[in-house]
């Protein structure tokens, strides 16, 4: 969000501890050919439980130099030879430096901004953000239509009371053009301590109009609150999911105590700026609102094979009326939700714009101790069997919130969710 949380993801991580059959054998014929092909070659232990050894190129042994029948590697290992006799800072080199750069460039051959290699510490800032805080600006950013885009900015947060919105398209950062950079790389540049200041450059359509607008943010300690709820007149419960990370489902269980005890008569479920998180806890969340054995969302592979994934635990909330709040910030998690409870409800309403269209599973696989791979495996399908990938869930109800809105104070579509919502209660009664 700076893509963890200025966050490529936090998206819809499926932890590998465990993986679905034909992840593992994605994870076989991925490490298998890898393996062989770069770390066996280069002879450095970075099996799990050991660390990789900063070596300087110089000193780098490199085994087994051959072109494979079917993969010609020459090429590679030319390149390889190249940089260390020619390169004029050859010195400089580290050999785990230029194999991770190798993976980089490995997987950012495949054009998904979301299969990324985790070196020590973007492994670690993503274990950090899991556990709900960091030190940066609050962001959600990922890739749309080829731009770095703002997802959501965090409740409360340094980005979010600077003025940063979800759809910002980022063009620059501290002066770079984002074009130049990663996602990984300007996930990097928002990151930093506590105080310090980030110099954007944004553009924002805004009506039939577009701006561009220097933003500075000073940076913070970021903790992230999953569920909090509100409970508005005529006994209508409020409850805002702000991400679905570690904590969420326990934070949810007490948001039910008290609807419970506060005898709330309808919920509107608010997932605005909502970037997701895991994917157990959509799945869990969901099977609160849903009964026994129905479909929470469907994953599809590489081979088109779909695997269904089905409400679990206790199901208190399958007959309190419910009115869903999405907006571009909407993501990953938050949409598979809303997906779900819209194809199995009938008597849902979801009410905003248009979510961002984040629907495809990565799947995290170590490689070392203290490094991972971030795989995207499959996609995800609401249980209708429609995309969320790029498309995202469009809303019954389209409300628009301005500017002039934000500025005074006014929320136009948490009103329309409650005009909604009493009229349910009405009709129910």
């Amino acid at each position: 969000m700076e893509q963890y949380q200025e966050k490529k993801e936090i998206e819809n991580t499926k932890q590998s501890e465990q993986p679905q059959k034909h992840s593992s054998r994605i994870l076989i014929v991925f490490v298998a050919l890898f393996f062989s092909a770069v770390f066996f070659i280069f002879g450095f232990s970075v099996g799990k439980g050991q660390h990789p050894v900063s070596v300087p190129l110089d000193l780098a042994v490199v085994k087994n130099k051959h072109s494979d029948d079917k993969v010609d590697f020459k090429l590679f290992w030319d390149v390889w030879d190249l940089v260390k006799k020619k390169y004029v800072d050859h010195d400089s080199l580290k050999a785990q430096d230029m194999i991770n750069g190798a993976i980089n460039g490995m997987l950012s051959a495949t054009g998904d901004p979301y299969t990324i290699f985790l070196d020590e510490k973007h492994l670690s800032a993503l274990n950090e953000e899991l556990n709900g805080s960091f030190e940066g600006i609050g962001a959600e950013v990922g890739i749309k239509d080829n731009i770095l885009t703002v997802i959501a900015p965090l409740e409360d947060s340094p980005a979010q009371k600077a003025g940063l919105k979800a759809g910002d398209k980022i063009i620059e950062i501290e002066g770079q053009q984002t074009g130049e950079l990663t996602i990984d790389e300007a996930v990097e540049k928002m990151r930093g301590k506590k105080g310090s200041e980030l110099h954007l450059k944004i553009f924002r359509v805004v009506g039939e109009d577009t701006q561009t607008k220097d933003i500075v943010i000073v940076r913070d300690t970021i903790h992230i609150d999953s569920v909090r709820v509100d409970f508005l007149e005529n006994d209508i419960a409020h409850v805002k999911l702000m991400q679905f990370g570690e904590d969420t489902i326990k934070e949810f269980n007490k948001v039910i105590s008290q609807v419970k005890l506060h005898k709330s008569k309808g919920i509107i479920l608010d997932m605005r700026n909502d970037p997701g998180g895991i994917l157990h806890t959509a799945v869990v969340i969901a099977s609160k609102f849903l009964p026994e054995h129905s479909i929470v969302v469907m994953e599809e592979d590489a081979q088109k094979k779909r695997t269904k994934l089905y409400t679990t635990g206790a199901h208190p909330l399958i007959d309190a009326p419910i009115v869903i709040l999405l907006n571009e910030g909407s993501a990953s998690a938050s949409e598979i939700l809303a997906g779900a409870l819209r194809d199995n409800r009938s008597d849902v309403i979801i009410v905003g714009k248009q979510s961002f269209g984040k629907g495809s599973v990565q799947e995290l696989i170590p490689t070392s101790a203290i490094t991972a791979a971030k795989i995207t495996v499959a996609k995800w399908l609401t249980p209708n069997g429609e995309q969320i990938n790029k498309k995202g869930i469009k809303p019954d109800v389209k409300i628009e919130y301005t500017e002039d809105d934000y500025k005074n104070n006014v929320d136009p579509q948490l009103d329309k969710a409650i005009e909604i919502m009493l009229k349910k209660i009405k009709d129910k009664n």
